[in-house]
């Protein structure tokens, strides 16, 4: 860890970003937070922009650089926290099926996501990313059956990945609950650091309504 390890989040509650930040507690890093108020349209302004471009949710400054997507947020912070032991080390036993599960919900998981909820067919097997929904989705649930995470006993970056992104699915009725599926959100959710974002980001949701309603009355 550096003199200054901080990590500037930015973050909008109930979005990908509170899975972000729920591993960035798990880590016990040191963070500050930078809010947007997505309903007020804050991510679509030329300050956010100058971040990220695509106007979304999160990114981090850490270390001097700027990072976004999901997937390269969550391989960066656990290895740049690796006391935390939320990822086996490169030449470690677990590092290639860890980054697997990683890469995985990125390349296949969240387009199989997507199609499904625009109710659109998959592109034809040799164009599809993901092959088919169920196989895709299968292909993950074997692995979670015997075993409480991705990797076994231990949990991982990935298990806190995972677990928010099949939480969301299985709220927004995409993904199946499935008794396997279930569990593993329980576990994930569960933690000391899910409740704790779960209860900011009810309370930063509840304050940006609020600012919006107020400024819908005054305009």
């Amino acid at each position: 860890m550096t003199a200054d390890d901080t990590i500037t989040l930015f973050h909008a509650p109930h979005t990908r970003s509170s899975c972000a930040l729920t591993l960035i507690e798990e880590l016990g890093a040191p963070y500050r937070l930078h809010v947007l108020n997505m309903k007020a349209g804050e991510q679509r302004q030329p300050a956010y922009l100058a971040v990220n471009p695509m106007g979304k949710v999160p990114a981090i400054l850490h270390r001097g650089e700027l990072v976004t997507e999901q997937v390269a947020i969550f391989i960066h912070l656990a290895d740049a926290f690796p006391e935390a032991g939320l990822a086996p080390g490169l030449g470690a036993p677990g590092r290639g099926p860890y980054l697997r599960w990683l890469a995985y919900y990125g390349a296949c998981f969240e387009p199989a996501l997507t199609d499904r909820a625009l109710k659109r067919e998959p592109a034809a097997p040799a164009m599809s990313p993901y092959g088919d929904y169920d196989t895709m989705l299968d292909t993950v649930t074997r692995e979670l059956a015997a075993k409480p995470y991705l990797l076994g006993d231990r949990c991982t970056a990935a298990d806190i990945l995972w677990g928010n992104a099949f939480n969301w699915g299985v709220m927004f009725k995409l993904v199946p609950e499935t008794p396997v599926i279930a569990d593993y959100v329980a576990r994930i959710i569960g933690r000391p650091s899910a409740l704790k974002v779960a209860e900011l980001d009810a309370r930063l949701a509840a304050e940006h309504q609020a600012a919006v309603d107020a400024a819908a009355t005054t305009g």
